[in-house]
């Protein structure tokens, strides 16, 4: 099969390639710029190189406007609603498996990419994403919003592999990645400070962040400091409030029509139910096994949960209490098999 591999320069999409290639595939490597020249690393010399001593073509495709249209300016319009947006999510939906897709399809028959995670066929579903067997690294969650028609389009050779056996896989082979260090921060925040990088926008290019404004302790429905800015805070946070009390406190919610922060001490935190918008419906809901999984972050394992679907928008309420969703995260609907059935944008 001739298949357009995505390759950022790093450990996993590098196995990706080679992996594919080993299997008797013909790859072509294909490597987007989200940024523009002369911000960040550019990887780009050192994949030609790599490229041309394994004898694998290399295109590479400038995506920076569109990824700053798309991702970076949704990113911080987020932030001005005192909203917490989940950019690895927006950039997989619109720019992997959107615009370097639609490339990828023009020089070959299928796509892959790094990603751990899985398309697999169900007797139920059809063919459908999962996780995948690195529960550490899974990245199921950040597809939650891709199109399910393009996913079942592309290969992840990853899909059962763990983090170490593919560095050893590589070293067995001596092949160092051309970006070895690998990266856990937004790919446009510089030192992963995005307050900083608001501030910046702020500054130079008007972006109107929301101000100060009254820090209200609930059960007590009284004032208790000034806030720095609802954009400065998330729900579920405890460090960095700046407010002396006699117990710790937790942001419970951000008021954003009166512009104050509500906190309340840790046993005012759990919520029971939370509703998401923007839906992408992997699998139709008339499909859905009876139990059902929810995850609302990242670093979090499914939560039973009872979903229903109308007016496309999801009400979810789990069995059990959970600390507070923050609106602009993705909620992501699994079966018990690990199958994503479907992705929305917490309100």
């Amino acid at each position: 099969m001739n298949v357009t591999v995505a390759i950022s320069g790093g450990t996993d999409s590098l196995f990706a390639l080679l992996r594919l290639k080993e299997e008797g595939h013909v790859v072509t490597a294909l490597h987007a710029r989200f940024l523009p020249a002369g911000e960040g690393h550019d990887a780009v010399p050192a994949m030609e190189s790599l490229c041309l001593s394994l004898g694998i073509p290399l295109h590479v495709v400038d995506l920076s406007e569109p990824f700053r249209r798309r991702v970076m300016e949704p990113f911080a319009a987020e932030h001005v609603r005192a909203r917490t947006p989940n950019p690895c999510a927006l950039c997989n939906r619109a720019m992997k498996f959107g615009l370097l897709f639609d490339h990828a399809m023009t020089l070959s028959e299928a796509f892959a990419t790094g990603h751990y995670a899985a398309v697999r066929e169900h007797p139920v579903y059809g063919s459908a994403l999962r996780t995948g067997s690195d529960g550490t690294k899974d990245q199921s969650y950040f597809l939650a919003l891709a199109p399910v028609s393009r996913l079942r389009r592309c290969l992840f050779p990853l899909a059962e592999w763990k983090k170490s056996d593919i560095r050893q896989w590589l070293s067995s082979r001596g092949l160092t990645p051309p970006v070895p260090a690998e990266s856990q921060e937004i790919c446009f925040i510089p030192g992963d400070d995005h307050y900083a990088w608001l501030k910046e926008k702020a500054s130079s290019e008007g972006l109107k962040l929301p101000g100060p404004g009254p820090v209200l302790l609930a059960g007590e429905n009284r004032v208790i400091a000034q806030h720095r800015g609802l954009w400065q805070y998330t729900e579920g946070q405890r460090r960095g409030l700046g407010i002396p009390w006699k117990e710790p406190l937790y942001v419970l919610k951000r008021l954003r029509d009166s512009n104050t922060l509500v906190v309340g001490p840790k046993n005012l935190l759990p919520v029971s139910s939370c509703s998401a918008s923007s839906l992408n419906l992997m699998v139709p809901p008339s499909l859905w096994p009876e139990r059902l999984l929810v995850r609302v972050r990242y670093h979090q394992k499914p939560e039973p949960a009872r979903v229903e679907v109308s007016d496309e928008r999801m009400t979810i309420v789990f069995s059990s209490p959970q600390q507070p969703p923050a609106p602009g995260q993705i909620a992501a609907v699994y079966d018990e098999d690990g199958f994503v059935l479907a992705g929305g944008i917490l309100d």
